[in-house]
């Protein structure tokens, strides 16, 4: 019975959890974290008014929303008991990424599909702001029973994910290098991008130049940054790096390398405008792939991780729960823009 109202205890701190879910969640934790199990007596009304001095009215709602979750059943005479290990029914889970782009609804979609009817998924965006980042997590902490995000690379980040339990945290599309041992489900971007580069250097060596486009402070990568450096370094490749492509601009003669879709549209519409012809007059790279590149003008050259696959084993495991730390590999599809 203490460790119960000792995992109620815990969520006192949480400001903006009511007492009523403060009660539901620290009962789903507890029988999360093993400290009771299936067939196991809770705490009967007047327990909980004596230790917490939560109103009877509180305590009977919550108990109520148990019992129609199936967590809880309450036998005539002898109080409620734990009904089920399987807290996750019903469960509530916080998903935190950038933004809403194509790759990003493409994990959604087969997060959303894969966790089922039975899961409520809220989705939050951060868009790279650390500031709101900061706020979702206090926002959520404490009223989810999972919490998967896709975390900002900041010095802050790794004290401010020390706010959720550990075990409820599942990272997705980036790693954190962290103290703590967390699950993730990830994409890895110096190594492969690097990797990349080099199995187009012939291609890219028919260009007099490569350009790539890399907004400083934003949530582009830092190591593709620095893999680009390389690439040039080891294999005496001309390049520039510029913030952004500025409309009309396109040059024969040169590769383009850019992350963002905008900017590949706005490149592709000059291509046309200006009569080049894609893979002979220019070149395009791009990053992240989806359907749209493999059809536009014969085929974007991409190297991109799998986004479905990584939304599938994102929601395997907040189902079964079962560790996982896995990078999702980067595949590079060569194909007619180069």
């Amino acid at each position: 019975m203490k460790e119960i109202i000792q995992q109620i205890k815990n969520l006192e701190s949480v400001s903006s959890l009511s007492k009523h879910e403060q009660l539901v969640q620290g009962i789903i934790n507890a029988i999360d974290e093993k400290v009771v199990t299936k067939g196991d007596l809770m705490p009967s009304v007047n327990t909980i008014i004596n230790e917490l001095g939560f109103a009877r009215e509180t305590i009977a709602k919550a108990y109520k929303e148990l019992i129609h979750r199936g967590i809880i059943e309450s036998k005539n005479r002898l109080g409620y008991f734990v009904a089920t290990d399987d807290v996750q029914q019903e469960l509530k889970v916080a998903l935190i990424i950038f933004a809403f782009d194509i790759f990003q609804e493409t994990f959604y979609e087969n997060f959303r599909k894969g966790l089922g009817k039975n899961v409520q998924l809220d989705i939050f965006f951060h868009h790279n702001n650390f500031d709101t980042f900061e706020h979702m997590v206090h926002s959520v902490k404490g009223k989810y029973g999972m919490y998967v995000i896709a975390p900002i690379p900041n010095a802050k980040t790794p004290g401010l994910l020390k706010l959720l339990p550990t075990s409820r945290v599942l990272l997705v599309d980036r790693n954190l290098d962290t103290d703590e041992d967390y699950n993730f489900v990830v994409q890895e971007f110096g190594d492969s991008s690097y990797k990349a580069f080099v199995q187009l250097k012939d291609k890219i060596k028919k260009y007099d130049e490569i350009v790539f486009f890399f907004k400083p402070s934003s949530a582009e990568p830092n190591e593709i940054l620095e893999s680009f450096k390389r690439f040039m370094k080891d294999y005496d490749i001309k390049g520039v790096i510029k913030e952004g492509y500025e409309s009309g601009s396109l040059e024969k003669g040169k590769v383009y390398f850019t992350i963002h879709n905008l900017e590949l549209w706005e490149m592709l519409k000059d291509t046309k405008l200006k009569g080049f012809k894609l893979g002979t007059d220019i070149g395009f790279i791009s990053h992240n792939d989806d359907i749209v590149k493999e059809i536009i003008f014969d085929g974007v050259t991409t190297f991109s991780t799998d986004f479905a696959a990584m939304g599938k084993k994102a929601a395997e495991f907040v189902l079964n729960r079962k560790k996982i730390q896995e990078i999702i590999p980067t595949v590079l599809i060569n194909r007619n823009s180069l």
